[in-house]
């Protein structure tokens, strides 16, 4: 990585500023520390595709949500995503979590309501 580090001062040196490879060798160098961190510490890893993978069906459909119809109706497919998404977070299956959660919902207590939250949410035939 030192070697690799020294390359890429040397090539910076050698491309005219403003280019596209001098502005990716200045990130790389701007973020050397974030970059390399990895090698002090064996349990990070070596990129963050996993957590890019888990986003990206977000990102994709962020320009398809602008038009849900209402500020209402945005908001309420918000709700439900973030619903879906804590669930597949919390090991559960979204489609069983919903459908027990809205089987269960009209009869909940208010003062219980919390616990058909993803993070709370026990399956009746668990109890």
């Amino acid at each position: 990585m030192d070697a690799f580090h020294a390359w890429m001062m040397a090539q910076r040196q050698l491309v005219t500023p403003g280019t596209t490879i001098a502005k990716a060798l200045d990130y790389s160098l701007k973020r050397w520390t974030a970059l390399s961190r990895y090698l002090d510490d064996g349990a990070l890893p070596i990129d963050n595709n996993q957590a890019e993978n888990r986003i990206r069906p977000w990102a994709i459909g962020r320009s398809n949500w602008l038009f849900a119809g209402s500020q209402r109706s945005g908001e309420r497919a918000a709700a439900l995503m973030s619903l879906i998404q804590s669930a597949k977070v919390n090991g559960h299956d979204p489609y069983a979590y919903l459908k027990d959660v809205l089987e269960r919902l009209p009869t909940q207590k208010m003062s219980q309501i919390g616990e058909l939250l993803p993070h709370n949410w026990v399956t009746l035939r668990n109890l």
